[in-house]
């Protein structure tokens, strides 16, 4: 590495952010880079370790970490550039809203705290946006072969730059009006801003990829015809089929799933205008988001943004400890309590909560009953349990409740059922080494294979999933 003791000689730095009272009025990103200095500062902490996990362990994508830091480090960006590209389609999207595997497996979190990775790769790209080292990459050759991708999200847009960059002729069809997947309508603007998505598909665009959107496939185009127009076929559809609440006054209204009320303010934010009867909207209210994981802070960052009285965020399952146990040792992912930019907006946190039903008048719901629960140690198996604590219910006031269960697999629509794809038992798309599916060309990558997942392991199986469909179009495998 070029400073062998930087680790020693500097802390790390995170990005500074937007003060909470300016950026809660607006959509806009949150975090600001670092300086130049600060950057390959950071930089010069990555140590010279022999392992290096982060890439090894942490990366679903591989991404050649330690070797991008020391070029970062010697002012060498172009060299930089060219080693993240080689392994991630979209290092301005992971750097934005990828948790960092990466930083947890780095050999310095073992007892300090990691390479400022996620910052580092940011940045690397986004100076090769400005610099103009970013260039639509078409295929020499055209091989005459077509492929249709089910799917605009990670997975799609990853498979699709490969395979056209192969030279195959890709079309992508989205069942949205707009392209993108859940880059485009499940992640809000303030954590990814949605030129940063356009910029990267107009190079798509212009390296050959078609897209093809408002298209239900299975449905609008049906199975039969997608073999027969198409040399291979991908499914990259993701996992949206949302984890449900089954509870007396589920069907009250003011109850939503998460992504429902994500996907209004997204079409609001993009100029789309919002039926009045249809509009979910937390102005003014008191809302209760049940699920602590990330979709459910994206509800209560969007959730103030609107205005609402109150955001309160309640989690079925225990509190999660400040620092790493015995049984979640380096690399693995951390099982820590984390604090997002949206909690520290302002938001009631509440674990070991189960709703026991939701409560309304006049057909609208108006508060949560709820009760403490003791979870017990796990089991052989690592399964745990819960008990409700005697005389611990209590009610929380709910004008809006939004449902941030997460998701359970692929829908299994007439695509699905036409092809005669085999799914496990979780419902997820059964794949081989290759990524194809039991029907002969036709593939799946992301979460439809996964279960929802991460945007970085979606991007990874696509790459792969591309890899796989590629050796099948040209006889390699």
């Amino acid at each position: 590495m070029g400073k062998p003791k930087g680790f020693l000689e500097h802390a790390r730095k995170d990005p500074r952010k937007r003060p909470v009272e300016e950026r809660v009025q607006d959509y806009r990103e949150i975090e600001r880079p670092l300086s130049l200095e600060e950057l390959r500062e950071q930089a010069s902490r990555c140590m010279d370790c022999g392992v290096p996990s982060c890439h090894a362990y942490g990366c679903p994508l591989s991404n050649r970490v330690p070797d991008f830091n020391d070029m970062v480090f010697k002012g060498q960006w172009q060299r930089a550039l060219d080693l993240l590209q080689s392994k991630n389609n979209f290092p301005e999207i992971t750097g934005r809203i990828c948790p960092a595997l990466c930083e947890a497996a780095c050999s310095l979190s073992i007892n300090q705290k990691a390479v400022s990775i996620r910052q580092i790769e940011l940045q690397i790209i986004e100076r090769g946006w400005r610099e103009g080292w970013i260039q639509p990459e078409p295929a020499e050759q055209k091989t005459g072969k077509r492929v249709a991708i089910i799917g605009s999200g990670p997975a799609g847009l990853a498979a699709a730059q490969q395979l056209a960059r192969l030279g195959h002729d890709v079309t992508a069809f989205e069942k949205a009006d707009r392209v993108g997947g859940i880059l485009r309508y499940g992640i809000p603007d303030f954590k990814l801003e949605k030129d940063i998505l356009d910029r990267r598909l107009e190079q798509l665009r212009e390296e050959g990829v078609k897209f093809e959107t408002n298209v239900n496939a299975g449905v609008d185009l049906s199975a039969g015809y997608l073999q027969r127009t198409f040399d291979a076929i991908l499914i990259a559809a993701g996992a949206r089929v949302p984890r449900d609440l089954d509870i007396p006054g589920r069907d009250l209204k003011g109850v939503h799933f998460a992504l429902e009320f994500l996907v209004q303010q997204n079409r609001r934010n993009a100029g789309d205008a919002i039926p009045k009867d249809m509009a979910i909207t937390a102005a003014g209210k008191d809302v209760v988001v049940i699920g602590g994981g990330d979709t459910g802070s994206d509800c209560v960052g969007t959730c103030i943004r609107q205005r609402a009285k109150q955001v309160t965020q309640i989690e079925l399952l225990p509190q999660p400890p400040p620092d790493r146990l015995e049984d979640n040792p380096w690399p693995t992912w951390p099982r820590i309590l984390r604090t997002t930019s949206s909690h520290e907006e302002g938001c009631e946190r509440m674990w070991s909560i189960l709703t026991k039903e939701l409560v309304g008048e006049s057909g609208a719901v108006q508060k949560l009953s709820c009760v403490k629960i003791e979870w017990s140690e796990p089991d052989e198996n690592g399964r745990r349990s819960f008990e409700e604590v005697a005389g611990s219910e209590f009610e929380l006031e709910a004008d809006l409740v939004l449902l941030a269960l997460g998701f359970l697999r692929v829908e299994h629509g007439p695509l699905i059922k036409d092809l005669g794809i085999d799914t496990d038992e979780r419902g997820n798309i059964c794949v081989g080494d290759a990524h194809m599916t039991n029907v002969p060309g036709v593939f799946a990558a992301g979460d439809s294979v996964l279960g929802a997942s991460l945007v970085v392991r979606a991007i990874a199986l696509g790459r792969k999933a591309a890899e796989g469909l590629d050796r099948y179009l040209m006889g390699d495998g």
